[in-house]
C-alpha cells in the first residue's frame, strides 16, 4: 500500500456500551473526521439506510468481496459477516482524510497489522452490571442473545490494555467530551501541524528538514 497521509483511528467496544452513539454524536462535533462505511451481511434494522449506515449485502456477494481481497479487514459477529473496504479507505487517507472505523475487536486487529499507527480507542461500560442492564433496557434482544452479549463482552474487555486511549462511558455528556479530545489533541501535535502549517511556517522563517 502507499504511504498513508490522513490517519485512522479504530473505536471498539463491548455491545450496549454505547459506542454507536458517542461516535455520532463525536461526528457532529469534528466534520472533519469521516466514519469508514462497513459492508454487512445482517438485514437492516428500522431506521437503517442502505450506504449511511452499512453497505447491506448478501453472503454470496460478501463471499466474492473476500475472494477478491476487497476487504482490510472482515469478521463474523454473532452470525452475520462485516468487512472494511480496502480500495475506499487508501484512497481517503490518500486525500488527507482522517478515518474513523467503528469495528470490532477482530477487526482492530487485522487492521492494526496493516496500519500499526493506527489510533486505538476503546469505549468502556462503568461495570458489567450497568452494562447488562443497558442490553436489558433496549428490549430487543432474547435471553440467549444477551448472555452471550455478557459473555464476549467480558473477554472483549480483557484487551483493553491494548488500546492507546480507554473511555469510559458511564456519563454521556463526559465520555463525549473525552472523545473529542483525542481527536483534538492528536491533531494539535508538532508532526502534523508542522505539515498542516507548512506554508505559514514559511512566511515566518521556519525551515522544515
Amino acid at each position: 500500500m502507499s504511504k498513508a497521509v490522513g490517519n485512522i483511528y479504530i473505536v471498539v467496544a463491548p455491545s450496549g456500551a454505547g459506542k454507536t452513539s458517542l461516535v455520532a454524536a463525536l461526528l457532529q462535533a469534528e466534520p472533519t473526521v469521516e466514519l469508514s462505511v462497513s459492508y454487512t451481511t445482517r438485514p437492516a434494522r428500522a431506521g437503517e439506510v442502505d450506504g449511511q449506515h452499512y453497505h447491506f449485502v448478501g453472503h454470496a456477494e460478501f463471499q466474492a468481496m473476500i475472494e477478491g481481497q476487497d476487504f482490510l479487514e472482515y469478521a463474523e459477529v454473532y452470525g452475520n459477516f462485516y468487512g472494511t473496504s480496502v480500495r475506499w479507505l487508501q484512497s481517503r487517507l490518500e486525500q488527507g482524510r482522517d478515518i474513523l472505523l467503528e469495528i470490532d475487536w477482530q477487526g482492530a486487529e487485522q487492521v492494526r497489522k496493516v496500519f500499526p499507527e493506527a489510533v486505538g480507542i476503546f469505549i468502556l461500560p462503568p461495570s458489567i452490571e450497568e452494562l447488562e442492564r443497558r442490553l436489558r433496557g433496549r428490549g430487543t434482544d432474547s435471553e440467549e442473545v444477551i448472555l452471550r452479549r455478557l459473555a464476549s463482552a467480558r473477554s472483549e474487555i480483557d484487551k483493553v490494555a491494548e488500546y492507546d486511549y480507554i473511555v469510559v462511558n458511564d456519563d454521556f455528556e463526559r465520555a463525549k467530551g473525552d472523545l473529542v479530545s483525542i481527536f483534538r489533541a492528536r491533531r494539535l501535535r508538532a508532526s502534523v501541524q508542522t505539515q498542516r502549517l507548512a506554508p505559514a511556517l514559511a512566511r515566518m522563517g521556519v525551515q522544515r528538514d
